[in-house]
């Protein structure tokens, strides 16, 4: 399977699991903070595995990929968005070889609460539950779109932006970061981002309970995509530590939290 590492080649190894949408270069920002304190993070180009593989023969494969990088040595994952889900069920299955998870800007499960009417995607994770045709229908639009207009396309997804992920989206570098990522997960592997909201909007809320792993959540306080009340309830149901990034949204909130979460996994190195 695919990956790319960042950070120091022998560094501790730590996994990322990218959100969705998203793709393997969303974990570059990690780059100077990896070298700084000596972690090897790896992010597997996780939907460019074939479609035909789903549910938990998906995390399977992940597992699988993860165990033949680690032989038998200890690690980290950290989770972005909707890559938290993945990054649960996944440290499941690798079970006390995780030292420690880390989840940033965390999608709970919709069916641990009423989230979709506070949530700026409500209406596409709707669609994704209740008429996945026409789900589908949208993500090929947004395919079309990714290859003819990848910037009107940023434009939309960040219409809804508020707090420091308004300021954020107006800023050329983050452009420059953000738009080939989505080219990536629509134009290029939009089967991979399919598999990852289905899997999403189906009831996974038992992986909660079954998750034995040191758990560190981090969140922003004005987050609109995943609002913070599924952080609330990820802390109360993993019995997780909280950390609230004051005044940050979304990808502010990965932003804010990149170096925080390598320091805090460099000195338990």
């Amino acid at each position: 399977m695919k990956f790319k590492e960042y950070g120091h080649e022998d560094g501790s190894l730590v996994i990322y699991f990218h959100g969705t949408p998203g793709a393997i270069t969303e974990c570059s920002l990690f780059e100077k903070h990896a070298k700084r304190h000596k972690l090897n993070i790896v992010c597997f180009d996780r939907f460019a595995i074939d479609a035909a593989i789903q549910g938990k023969a998906y995390y399977q494969e992940l597992c699988t990929a993860i165990k033949d990088i680690a032989k038998g040595k200890s690690l980290a994952i950290i989770g972005f968005s909707i890559g938290c889900h993945v990054a649960i069920e996944v440290s499941n299955l690798l079970g006390a070889q995780v030292k420690a998870l880390h989840l940033v800007s965390a999608a709970a499960p919709l069916e641990s609460g009423d989230y979709l009417p506070e949530m700026a995607g409500g209406t596409v994770f709707k669609l994704a539950m209740n008429y996945p045709r026409l789900f589908c229908a949208l993500s090929y639009w947004q395919l079309l779109l990714a290859k003819l207009s990848p910037k009107l396309l940023f434009s939309m997804l960040f219409s809804s932006a508020q707090a420091q992920d308004k300021l954020l989206s107006q800023q050329q570098d983050f452009k420059d970061y953000l738009i080939p990522i989505l080219m990536s997960s629509y134009a290029t592997h939009i089967h991979g981002y399919l598999r990852d909201v289905a899997h999403y909007v189906s009831p996974w809320q038992d992986a909660l309970s079954t998750n034995t792993s040191n758990t560190y959540l981090w969140h922003g306080t004005e987050d609109n995509w995943s609002p913070i009340a599924m952080a609330t309830y990820l802390a109360s149901a993993m019995n997780s530590c909280m950390n609230d990034i004051e005044g940050a949204s979304h990808y502010s909130c990965l932003f804010n939290a990149a170096e925080k979460i390598c320091l805090q996994l460099g000195e338990s190195s």
